[in-house]
């Protein structure tokens, strides 16, 4: 800090630890002007700064104002849910920045577009976007640039599907599912239309049933196997039980085809299944479906018991109940919800 003291013709300048430094007049002024030179220098180099971050960012001068409000805002707002202590914030931005991109139309985003959906700067998600080019997690297209999803996620998307512990995920919603119905509750994965059980929890009840895992079942005398096969088209349908040849298993089963696609479009509408004594008699099942995170049918959740002079209303309530473990799981997966996919049906919850 600089003071001129005109009646001692003298300057002072006070340093960094509060020592002051006395000048005389004569060498005053020249001190003075330099300083003055010296903060102009300053405020040149500071304006050039900023004109060199925003066209590293592809942007001009007139949107200077907008970056620095950017960054302000990326240095002192949190961001939600990820202000957490052990969260790294740029790796958070990153994260945000990929999902922004898979959102996005398939040619993709420009720098400007990523930027304000992001909250950022242009500096800081070219920064981003640069980066996780360089790793294949985005590419470039053309024209543009434009940012898409690099093929790098295809690798690790085909690794995850394989070590993806699906029982694992399904068990707790079993357990629950089990406790609440007092019946035995187990998931099958889709294999190709018919329904593989993978995993199953028996109820607090006395009565077992025998549901052995990692078995390729017929899909047309389940209930789980007719939820996979009203999320089919028609023709996979005729085609799936062309080649099982809809064997009999009881006075119930269900044996014609067009018998089945009337029966799988009331599962379609009702968001669940049922085999009514269709595999084993005294014997039902209730299904429904989840779906993974390409949309496609997943597999299965369902619960059996004895029939018994079990009523119609609690045969519904027991599907609804299922439905909604169902769309739990398919949640869990990145699949979303049963009514997202079919609005219409009149026993999926939103």
């Amino acid at each position: 800090m600089l003071t001129f003291c005109g009646t001692e013709r003298r300057c002072v300048m006070y340093n960094h630890v509060g020592y002051e430094t006395r000048f005389y007049a004569p060498l005053s002024r020249v001190f003075i002007g330099l300083t003055s030179v010296v903060r102009r220098c300053r405020t040149l180099v500071a304006r050039r700064c900023v004109r060199v971050r925003v066209a590293r960012g592809s942007g001009t001068a007139t949107d200077s104002n907008d970056s620095r409000v950017a960054r302000a805002a990326e240095n002192t707002e949190p961001d939600g849910d990820q202000a957490d202590r052990y969260t790294v914030r740029s790796v958070a931005k990153a994260m945000r920045l990929i999902d922004i991109v898979a959102d996005g139309p398939p040619e993709g985003l420009t720098l400007s577009d990523l930027a304000r959906s992001l909250g950022a700067s242009k500096s800081t998600t070219l920064a981003l976007a640069r980066t996780l080019t360089t790793s294949g997690v985005l590419r470039h297209a053309r024209p543009g640039p434009r940012y898409c999803l690099g093929t790098a996620l295809i690798r690790l998307g085909d690794i995850t599907r394989r070590q993806l512990p699906l029982g694992e995920i399904c068990r707790p919603a079993l357990a629950e599912l089990a406790g609440q119905t007092k019946m035995t509750s187990r998931v099958a994965v889709c294999d190709d239309g018919y329904p593989v059980f993978i995993e199953r929890v028996d109820g607090p009840g006395s009565v077992r049933f025998h549901t052995p895992l990692g078995q390729r079942e017929v899909p047309h005398t389940s209930a789980a196997g007719k939820a996979m096969l009203a999320t089919m088209t028609e023709q996979e349908v005729r085609a799936i039980c062309a080649a099982t040849g809809m064997v009999r298993r009881t006075a119930h089963t269900i044996t014609d085809v067009d018998s089945l696609l009337a029966n799988l479009a009331l599962a379609r509408a009702n968001g669940f299944a049922v085999d009514d004594e269709e595999d084993a008699e005294g014997i039902f099942c209730v299904g429904a479906v989840f779906f993974g995170h390409d949309g496609s049918c997943a597999g299965a959740v369902s619960v059996t018991g004895i029939k018994g002079d079990l009523p119609a209303w609690r045969m519904n309530e027991l599907g609804r109940m299922v439905q909604r473990y169902a769309s739990k799981i398919s949640e869990s997966l990145g699949g979303g919800r049963y009514a997202e996919r079919y609005p219409a049906a009149a026993g999926a919850t939103a």
